[in-house]
């Protein structure tokens, strides 16, 4: 046995110690480096290791669809598929940028800029090409380069109520239309999607990109009928090819509930190719355009005369044989008619009729009125950007801004305003808010809301509305303005407009006029109102010539796709007078009264306090008519020279204290000569 002196031991312990101790310090090191590995830095090695093989990519949710009243689609998600790249894993940026360049149709500079950005692991190349197009790029199998899944907005019917519609942007965002207005609803929300990188370096999504309810939009059903739509789109451009003109809108519209059927503008664009078109053509003009409304607007201010009683229909209103003057300004018909009738007035569209009947109406009540129709404020469609029109108060109207705005001269409107304002004619006074959007609906087709029809307010009385659409028959009949608007089978209640181009301080413009109609069918029981509008018509520009058989046209399809059956209509037959009851004068005669049955049509109002009534000034001289108002504290207008043959307001009518009373005057000799003439009807 061999024994170890003692020192030998301590040196044998000695390294056994420093071997226990180095391996402790080793154990302890490694323990440290696991726990800094695996606690302290385990954050940031996961996020460090994540980033080498996920990928975290921003995707647009899937737009909600937008579909006419009958379910049927206007535009729609399609999948399709996007080029990206990880300029870290490109082995060659100039080469992919040269092989990529042709088939993306890209700039070749910018592609080599993306692909040579070393520090990012994602760029987008071109989002949703076509399928041959990512074809091409597959077949090119370039390092870094690949392509991923995405949604594109499609508008099937391409150009088919794309102003309605609108369009959405390259990132899922409505920039016009329906798609603008309801984009929060339609877009659902943006998530980032998590993608795993496989051998190659592609992107393998690990979940379902569009997954969940918010990640998929509500769909909107709009009010509108895409045979309709068609129908409007088809016949409003075949109007301004054939007379040339420059653009033109027409708006079809339920009168009863407000429901635009159909909205359309000329020219239109392709939604599914946006670089294509221009903003004029992406224009919406039934809702953009302000416009002067001309003869057409007399509707809305026979209304406004007849429901507060200031004419009736029976009244007989001389037009001056087509010249009448206020103060320095001059007013012309295109006919030289005597004495007519409201309805005649309405038929012949005689601008100097309708100045009078708003000068007897006054400013204030006038003004009232088209307020109260909708005119000088938004409608509330369900577009952007609407435009309010344009309409001075009444307290900045000279007597003439008054006579003028009476037949659409000085007043700016729109088309979706001048379609619900008709609307209010012809379902019996009411003025509706025009409809859009009939529901929003879950992806899954439930409806989360309903826009209802809605009366904003009543504009005149129901009486007052049938009075005025049977007025308006006559434009459509023989000797009317608007014959080419009649249809066989139906009546038509129409009022043409031809009106010159404003430009502003300059005055009117020589050679561009917009050409409009309006109306609704059929008259008797209204089931569409339309209003026709071309702007700058250059091979004829008259409304009844231009316009008229455009609403003909779509009203005649437009009814029997929905099965309304035209029938025979009763020829009017003349009111045989009853004993009691005076005879009307035929057209162009004076009427003449006795005592009794004058008395019985003409039964005076009650005076109100502070009023007086207007003196018979008939006969006399300026001296003398002066002398009268003088007496009764009234303030003259004088119009012409000779003896007095008509005023505003008539004889007995009261008259504020301190208003004014216009008074006609005609040479005594031309005066005298004139009632002879009207008295044997020539």
């Amino acid at each position: 046995m061999v024994s170890l002196s003692s020192g030998r031991v301590r040196w044998i312990r000695v390294r056994i110690g420093i071997l226990a101790l180095a391996l402790i310090a080793g154990a302890a090191a490694v323990a440290h480096g696991a726990w800094d590995l695996g606690v302290v830095r385990s954050g940031e090695l996961s996020e460090m290791a994540q980033e080498q093989y996920t990928r975290r990519i921003t995707l647009s949710a899937r737009r909600g669809m937008v579909t006419d009243r009958h379910g049927e689609e206007l535009a729609v998600e399609v999948e399709v598929e996007s080029v990206y790249a990880d300029p870290r894993k490109v082995e060659s940026p100039q080469a992919a940028a040269v092989a990529l360049a042709p088939i993306l149709s890209k700039d070749q500079a910018g592609l080599l800029a993306k692909l040579s950005n070393s520090e990012r692991h994602f760029v987008w190349l071109k989002r949703r090409v076509a399928p041959a197009i990512a074809e091409q790029v597959r077949a090119l199998d370039l390092p870094g380069v690949d392509l991923v899944k995405e949604s594109k907005r499609f508008y099937p019917n391409r150009s088919l109520a794309s102003h309605v519609v609108g369009f959405a942007g390259i990132d899922s965002q409505g920039l016009e239309g329906v798609e603008r207005r309801f984009d929060e609803r339609l877009r659902g929300n943006k998530e980032a999607a998590r993608g795993l990188i496989d051998a190659r370096g592609r992107v393998v999504f690990a979940e379902n990109p569009f997954a969940g309810d918010g990640l998929v939009g509500q769909n909107i059903e709009l009010t509108i009928d895409r045979t309709l739509q068609y129908i409007t789109e088809q016949e409003l451009a075949s109007a301004v090819r054939t007379f040339e003109a420059k653009s033109g809108h027409v708006v079809v519209m339920d009168p009863h509930t407000g429901e635009i059927l159909a909205l359309a503008n000329w020219p239109t664009y392709n939604p599914n190719a946006i670089g294509e078109s221009s903003a004029a053509t992406r224009r919406n003009r039934a809702v953009l355009d302000v416009f002067e409304p001309g003869s057409t607007f007399k509707v809305f201010t026979l209304s406004a005369a007849l429901n507060a009683g200031a004419i009736r229909p029976d009244d007989m209103i001389f037009c001056e044989r087509g010249r009448f003057e206020i103060y320095d300004a001059a007013i012309h018909d295109d006919h030289r008619d005597g004495w007519l009738n409201p309805t005649q007035c309405l038929k012949r569209s005689s601008n100097i009729c309708f100045a009078k009947i708003a000068l007897k109406l006054g400013k204030r009540r006038l003004y009232h009125y088209l307020r109260r129709f909708g005119f000088g404020e938004r409608t509330h469609v369900h577009l952007p950007f609407e435009m309010r029109g344009t309409m001075n108060h009444y307290k900045k109207w000279y007597d003439i801004d008054a006579a003028t705005t009476a037949f659409g001269q000085g007043i700016g409107v729109t088309g979706i305003q001048m379609t619900t304002a008709l609307s209010a004619v012809a379902n019996g006074g009411r003025l509706m808010r025009p409809l859009l959007v009939k529901r929003v609906l879950s992806p899954e087709g439930d409806t989360l809301r309903t826009f209802a029809p809605e009366a904003r307010r009543r504009v005149i009385s129901r009486y007052t509305a049938r009075l005025v659409g049977d007025m308006m028959t006559a434009v459509t009949e023989d000797g009317g303005t608007g014959t080419e608007g009649s249809l066989d089978g139906f009546l038509v209640a129409g009022k043409t407009g031809t009106a010159q181009k404003s430009e502003g301080a300059k005055g009117y413009q020589e050679d561009k006029w917009v050409a409009s109609f309006l109306g609704f069918v059929p008259a008797d029981k209204p089931r569409l109102a339309i209003s026709v509008v071309i702007d700058e018509p250059v091979i004829n520009h008259y409304g009844g010539t231009v316009a008229a058989p455009v609403l003909r046209r779509i009203a005649d399809q437009a009814l029997r796709y929905l099965g309304v059956s035209p029938r025979e209509t009763a020829k009017k037959k003349k009111k045989k007078p009853s004993k009691d009851e005076p005879e009307r004068p035929a057209d162009g005669e004076i009427e003449r009264l006795d005592g009794e049955q004058a008395a019985q049509l003409n039964e005076p109002p009650a005076l109100g306090p502070g009023q007086v009534r207007a003196p018979d000034l008939t006969g006399l001289s300026m001296a003398q008519a002066l002398d009268e108002l003088d007496g009764l504290g009234l303030r003259p207008v004088f119009m012409g020279t000779g003896a007095a043959v008509d005023q505003v307001p008539p004889p007995g009518d009261p008259v504020d204290s301190g208003d004014y009373v216009q008074v006609n005057f005609q040479p005594l000799v031309e005066a005298a000569g004139g009632a002879k003439a009207d008295a044997d009807g020539s």
